[in-house]
Order: C-alpha cells, then sequence, then structure tokens
C-alpha cells in the first residue's frame, strides 16, 4: 500500500497534515495552518519538492 497524507484539525482548530507511510505509521507532520487551503497548499509543496530533496546531515 502507498502512503497516504492524513489532513485534519487540531483541538485549537488550526488545521494539520501528517504523511503515514504505507504500514501506517506516521513519518511526517505539518505545522499548524489557520486555513484549510493553507495546509493544503503545504501538501502540494512537498509533493512537488520532496522527489528532488537534497539530504543535509548535519550530525557531524
Amino acid at each position: 500500500m502507498a502512503g497516504k497524507f492524513e489532513l485534519y484539525q487540531d483541538k485549537q482548530g488550526q488545521y494539520r497534515f501528517r504523511l503515514k507511510a504505507g504500514n501506517g505509521q506516521s513519518i511526517a507532520t505539518g505545522e499548524g495552518y489557520t486555513t484549510k487551503k493553507a495546509a493544503l497548499n503545504g501538501i502540494e509543496s512537498i509533493r512537488k519538492n520532496a522527489p528532488e530533496a537534497k539530504l543535509d546531515d548535519q550530525t557531524g
């Protein structure tokens, strides 16, 4: 099964999303957004940029 984004509202009414792997484990979470549209834009940004994202290993 492929991963999926879950869009939800937190207790403060902010829109948030989490990216879940195919096994159901949460692998990333988004910040709080004041509008659903802004949260959806955040998801789209990840979809567009993640395939080209480089690793910046700062562990030394």
